[in-house]
């Protein structure tokens, strides 16, 4: 590991990797790194292509192409932190324990809390969208105003179920399972896109209703955070990382699999302008606003009655798989994420304990089945709380900010010099991870706060945990952002305009919280981990 640690700049010959003791509850490796990539882009585009399109739009026009690019370019940062630290602690649920070894368990049980509300609530979503895509062949899922009804929401708990022997018949099933329809579905997208661009294909919305940059750059930037809840699936790929053949290829797949959403990304933002066509979305001509309001996939809409009855079976198509397919790859990369907890301490050992048969975390994944279908079936009575779920995964981009810390902060425990490069990669990401949240305004950022602070009391007076003075750097930081979201422009009070509100997110975030977060780590990494559960005690 130490060859490929160091040509990332994690560590040098005199600073080994930081090795966990290995413990005694093991998972079956089974992922080859073209079965890592397929699972970060096809078991990770889902949604937010599809349905973000018109949110993007109606906040900067054609200019969203330049936002996805610019999310992408983000997201790679991100994506790089997570490769040093995976290289490090290649485990399952990753991301839910690096902060663990390097701050202690105060701040890792932030962190994990983010992750899994993440988690928690992004298979319903997923399984509610496929249900919508469903509902073209039964309208009796749908009300008038596009909310479920209660069939509807019947229908998406069924999806959650269904999602659960996906994952239940170990990492080789989950592995091939995971090959065909991942690959399929980019290879439907690549269809969809291309064929969506070439067909309807008109300059006209690239130049009217107010030119390329209709809302100039502030809009450019305010769709940005659309478009990073898309590329924010990547991450699961080091949750699956215990379960790597080699755990070292996270070091390409991570790229790749960015790599190939950018240019997924891009390719829908360009054919969705391309094709704009106003009356199919109910839209008055060169209303970008207006998009906002629209209600249904905006790709099944643009190619229904228009002459091009494949595109549209593609787009149907695509509108049902493709969520699905998100669906259970967060339901097991979810399962990772409890696994984790549980070895921190968090949480009962029972989400620690494996299939014996097919070696998978099974409480994990039933826990994350039944939480998602109580979310997706509530959605039919009462529809305000799919928005309010649909906000509240902000705590996402939250755990996202722990990473970079955490990847300076064991250098500096090991007394290892900081490269240039793991310096850039680390601001750079931080500073994205921060600006993801503060872009995602009000109210989205008090929800994933408020959940985060339940979460952390909870599982706080019910588990292990200590080591709260290495985790005030985090509460300042979450107080920060919660702060910069009520008076900036995306919030509710609109005191500060949107460019120097984001200049000082960046500002505060480099020159504050970074030094801060990284001198707040402990004196020596943990190398251990809370005692593992007797695997005498698995099911």
């Amino acid at each position: 590991m130490s060859d490929v640690s160091q040509s990332l700049g994690v560590g040098g010959p005199a600073a080994a990797p930081v090795r966990q003791r290995t413990a005694p509850v093991r998972l079956r490796r089974g992922l080859s790194l073209g079965g890592l990539v397929i699972l970060g882009s096809g078991g990770s585009i889902g949604t937010g292509v599809l349905f973000s399109s018109t949110g993007m739009a109606a906040v900067a026009g054609p200019a969203m192409i330049i936002s996805w690019a610019i999310g992408g370019a983000i997201y790679m940062f991100i994506g790089l932190s997570y490769v040093d630290m995976g290289l490090r602690y290649p485990e399952a649920g990753g991301p839910a324990r690096f902060s663990f070894y390097t701050h202690g368990s105060a701040t890792n049980l932030i962190n994990a809390v983010c992750d899994l509300i993440w988690y928690l609530f992004i298979p319903a979503i997923e399984a509610l969208a496929a249900m919508e895509g469903i509902s073209h062949f039964d309208h009796g899922l749908l009300t008038s105003s596009g909310d479920p009804t209660t069939t509807g929401g019947l229908v998406a708990v069924a999806l959650m179920i269904l999602f659960v022997p996906c994952n239940y018949f170990g990492i080789g099933v989950f592995h091939r399972l995971t090959n065909v329809l991942g690959g399929a579905k980019i290879l439907l997208y690549l269809l969809l896109g291309a064929g969506v661009l070439v067909v309807f294909f008109s300059a006209q919305s690239f130049t009217h209703y107010g030119g390329f940059t209709p809302f100039g750059g502030s809009g450019i930037l305010a769709a940005i955070p659309l478009a990073m809840f898309s590329y924010g699936g990547a991450r699961v790929m080091p949750d699956y990382a215990e379960e790597a053949h080699d755990p070292r290829d996270l070091k390409r797949s991570i790229p790749l699999a960015v790599g190939i959403q950018w240019a997924l990304y891009v390719l829908f933002a360009v054919a969705f302008i391309a094709a704009l066509g106003w009356s199919q979305l109910s839209v008055s001509t060169g209303s970008w606003a207006g998009l906002a309001k629209t209600s249904g996939n905006p790709f099944v809409l643009l190619t229904t009655n228009r002459g091009a009855s494949g595109l549209f079976a593609i787009a149907l198509a695509v509108g049902i798989i493709g969520p699905a397919v998100d669906g259970y790859v967060y339901q097991g990369a979810g399962s990772r994420v409890l696994m984790a907890m549980g070895r921190s301490g968090y949480v009962s050992n029972r989400m620690q304990q494996l299939s014996r048969r097919h070696q998978v975390p099974i409480w994990g994944i039933l826990v994350l089945m039944v939480v998602g279908a109580i979310v997706a079936f509530i959605a039919a009575p009462l529809p305000n709380i799919y928005s309010l779920i649909d906000d509240s995964v902000a705590a996402g981009y939250v755990g996202f900010s722990a990473i970079p810390i955490a990847m300076l902060a064991v250098r500096r425990a090991n007394n290892q010099p900081i490269e240039w490069t793991s310096a850039l990669i680390a601001g750079i990401a931080f500073a994205g991870a921060s600006l993801i949240v503060y872009w995602s305004g009000w109210p989205s950022v008090p929800y994933a706060a408020i959940l985060i602070a339940v979460g952390a009391l909870i599982f706080g007076l019910t588990g292990r945990v200590g080591d709260w003075r290495h985790a005030g750097w985090y509460v300042a930081y979450i107080l920060f952002l919660l702060l910069m979201t009520w008076i900036g422009s995306v919030g509710s009070q609109n005191v500060i305009s949107f460019n120097l509100s984001t200049a000082i997110v960046i500002a505060v975030a480099l020159l504050v919280f970074l030094p801060w977060g990284v001198a707040s780590r402990l004196s020596q990494p943990q190398t251990t981990a809370q005692p593992p559960v007797d695997p005498a005690a698995e099911t």
